[in-house]
């Protein structure tokens, strides 16, 4: 174990070594890929680092209540030994944490897809809430939201698609994928009588079109047509609208957002990788998952994972069984309530096929 991370810091300090080379300026790819490994590795190194100190530190007191005579010295000693061992479960579990197999989507940015299912109205109302609360968290992280898509119903929102960019994205957001349902009080309903809806929620890791998917234009269809819908002086004059069609998985994107097809088309083919992408994703999750047991997982999305209840003030959480009864404060972005025992049990049963320090 620590010969791993011995090898680790001997890795960051190489690539530290490397970032002071003038010349490497020139060269952005190079420096760039060497900035993205170094970050990625140094919170252990700083960890395995305030771990040394502290087994040092506690070698040291023990060291010092041998052989020190004087009795005020010893019991400082004693005090200081006791606080530090109180310290090094804390600092050990950390470290095993760090040393988890990363997922290497972890670091990406993510698409967003939020999309209206049972309950008629009620299902796009809550999309438009559900969006609300999205951008809420993002803002309160400090990641960037962008709309690409936006399909708007009677009472709400149908369908909205976008980004949300910034440090570990995915890392955050992956266990958010699945079936939403809510249950309260449409305001429509004369009798009183709690209504059910849902709506599904896609969190896909935004492709790399370079590395991340090789991506065929043979197997995809191109249709460009008129827009359609109130919109500026392009809406029925030009063929700005583009719909994709990705033949070997069926996969249909048709954008006509922007008054041009050129921009139409690089969103359109922003969501189609995506989407493979995360197709690839949710695979090897899938694979996890079945030597995993207990895996939240990111692979199914016709899972119902979360109920809102709001007369009851109530999130529930049904993959862990958490029950949470701060709705007002999860639905204005309060999400770290919910995401945090979700990140922690994943940790837990990766744990368990892990070895101690």
């Amino acid at each position: 174990m620590f010969d791993k991370i011995e090898a680790v810091v001997r890795r960051f300090e190489t690539l530290t070594e490397r970032l002071a080379d003038p010349s490497l300026y020139d060269r952005a790819a190079e420096m760039r890929q060497i900035n993205q490994e170094r970050a990625s590795i140094e919170p252990l190194v700083i960890k395995f680092r305030e771990y040394k100190k502290l087994v040092a530190d506690i070698e040291g007191n023990k060291e010092l209540l041998q052989t020190e005579k004087d009795e005020d010295m010893r019991a400082m000693a004693k005090e200081e030994l006791s606080e530090l061992e109180k310290l090094l479960p804390a600092v050990e579990h950390e470290l095993k944490i760090l040393l988890l197999p990363k997922d290497p989507a972890d670091d990406k940015n993510v698409m967003l897809e939020i999309r209206a299912g049972a309950g008629g109205d009620e299902a796009s109302i809550f999309v438009g809430e559900v969006w609300r609360m999205y951008r809420q968290y993002a803002s309160s992280r400090g990641w960037r939201v962008e709309v690409q898509s936006i399909s708007e119903g009677d009472k709400g929102i149908k369908e909205v698609i976008g980004t949300i960019s910034g440090d570990k994205v995915y890392s955050r957001l992956k266990y958010e994928s699945g079936v939403h349902r809510v249950q309260r009080v449409p305001e429509t309903e004369a009798q009183g009588r709690v209504h059910t809806s849902t709506i599904t929620v896609a969190i896909m890791p935004e492709a790399d079109e370079v590395t991340d998917v090789e991506l065929n234009m043979n197997d995809v269809r191109v249709d460009v047509y008129r827009s359609s819908g109130a919109g500026g002086q392009s809406v029925n004059t030009t063929d700005s609208a583009v719909r994709l069609t990705h033949i070997p998985t069926g996969f249909v994107i048709a954008m006509q957002d922007e008054r041009s097809q050129l921009k139409n088309k690089e969103k359109a083919f922003k969501i189609l990788r995506a989407k493979l992408y995360d197709m690839q994703v949710q695979k090897q999750q899938a694979e996890i998952s079945a030597t995993r047991k207990g895996l939240v997982g990111t692979g199914d999305r016709s899972e119902r994972i979360r109920t809102y209840n709001f007369p009851q003030g109530r999130v529930s959480d049904h993959r862990i069984n958490l029950t949470l009864y701060n709705i007002d404060a999860i639905m204005n972005g309060d999400l770290d309530s919910v995401i945090e025992p979700l990140i922690a049990h994943n940790q837990a049963i990766l744990l368990q096929g892990e070895g101690d320090l």
